[in-house]
């Protein structure tokens, strides 16, 4: 390709079809939103029941938007959502691999077993399950974007959490890997690193004056991430303007680990 073959198409998801695991709440929702804002079907498998926000917001983009109810720690799980977005629309082009828990626990010598064993479930073998069924079909048609969604603990320690940050270094580890097993199909897998983003999940910390100082204090930007900043990143790394990036970790957290 020479440069002049370049156009703004290349951002464009129009006729791709995808999935997001844990998309239709917090940072999933927006990625969502973004895929269905560059044109792409998308099929949301989730424990959190439909409300109507998310399917109206992406049926705004004038594409079509499907929901599973289901838990993909469980057998076949992943499997059922991969051939449904199939079934549907005849391929899976996109991957977004979101779906993610932490539990935090104020001295890790009561960290137990249990707790580690779910948020490994959750956090990093569904996403290498999710992977593993969507890459077949991609490699059979020669394309496809799956892109993992890690975080700042994929870089840092993981006080009070040490499944989280664990399992967050492991999902760049498997990004790598994939990266690496599925490139010679024109398969791209990336990863996306939020930093601190302003969601349901961390109001707790943003009304405490000292926790949310001391945040801050780290972040060159000097205000937390709102999910619309994740979008562009999203469409980025899903669309043809990335064919070229593959096992890359994109950060998007204010300069948060530049200080």
């Amino acid at each position: 390709m020479n440069v002049t073959d370049f156009t703004m198409d290349f951002f464009s998801l129009k006729g791709k079809n995808a999935i997001v695991t844990g998309g239709n709440s917090g940072l999933g929702q927006a990625f969502s939103v973004a895929l269905a804002r560059g044109g792409a079907n998308v099929l949301v498998i989730s424990l959190v029941e439909e409300d109507g926000e998310t399917r109206g917001w992406v049926e705004d983009c004038g594409v079509e938007y499907k929901h599973l109810l289901g838990d993909i720690t469980a057998d076949g799980e992943c499997k059922r959502a991969v051939d449904a977005c199939v079934a549907a629309w005849g391929s899976i082009d996109i991957l977004v691999n979101c779906a993610g828990i932490c539990i935090n626990i104020e001295d890790v010598t009561k960290f137990t077993r249990k707790e580690w064993d779910k948020m490994v479930a959750v956090n990093l073998t569904a996403a290498f399950e999710m992977i593993h069924e969507a890459g077949k079909h991609m490699i059979k048609q020669n394309r496809g974007k799956i892109i993992n969604i890690g975080s700042l603990y994929s870089f840092l320690g993981g006080q009070w959490s040490p499944a989280y940050a664990a399992t967050k270094h492991g999902i760049v580890g498997l990004t790598k890997a994939m990266c690496d097993e599925l490139a010679q199909f024109d398969v791209q897998v990336n990863a996306i690193a939020p930093g601190y983003f302003a969601t349901s999940l961390t109001e707790k910390t943003r009304s405490d004056p000292q926790r949310n100082a001391t945040i801050l204090s780290h972040i060159p930007a000097n205000r937390w991430g709102w999910t619309a900043d994740l979008m562009g990143a999203c469409v980025f790394l899903a669309s043809d303007a990335s064919n070229y990036v593959n096992g890359t970790v994109l950060t998007v957290d204010g300069g948060y680990l530049m200080r």
